[in-house]
């Protein structure tokens, strides 16, 4: 887990037990991912470029890559376009609208009646905080003619 003070000691502690070193690059990139929420591989490198306008995204998503295998980051397919990623702890349901794009969250607790059936009917064990929901929001379904949505 990362600490509420900078976010960057779970970090370096996991780089320096495996020989790696906290770069000011990595540092950038976990500060972009807690600072955005939710944000793709380009939004990450919009931010992080704010601050180091020479960080590439390739250097993005390898750092992404070794975050998540460490367990600091997890990512989330939230439609068609690239995965969006948030910090290990923030764990929740997303709920995609396929009208406006809009994605709200929710607890992953709402899913625990699908969780124990799929582990009991056919023994597959649901990760609730890895889900992308796709649905209409209460905006659209307002504003959107019955017979279209």
């Amino acid at each position: 887990m990362l600490d509420p003070a900078g976010g960057s000691s779970a970090l370096r502690r996991t780089l320096h037990q495996r020989g790696l070193r906290m770069t000011p690059q990595r540092q950038l990139v976990l500060d972009a991912v807690r600072t955005l929420g939710h944000a793709t591989p380009e939004q990450i490198c919009t931010e992080v470029q704010r601050a180091a306008p020479a960080v590439n995204i390739t250097t993005i998503y390898r750092t992404l890559d070794l975050m998540e295998r460490i367990g600091l980051v997890r990512h989330t397919h939230l439609g068609h376009g690239a995965p969006t990623y948030s910090e290990q702890e923030h764990q929740h349901v997303h709920l995609v609208c396929h009208s406006c794009g809009t994605v709200t969250e929710a607890a992953t607790d709402l899913m625990d009646g699908l969780t124990r059936r799929l582990r009991s009917d056919i023994g597959f064990e649901l990760d609730p905080s890895h889900v992308a929901l796709s649905g209409m929001c209460s905006t659209c379904r307002e504003t959107t003619p019955e017979e279209l949505s």
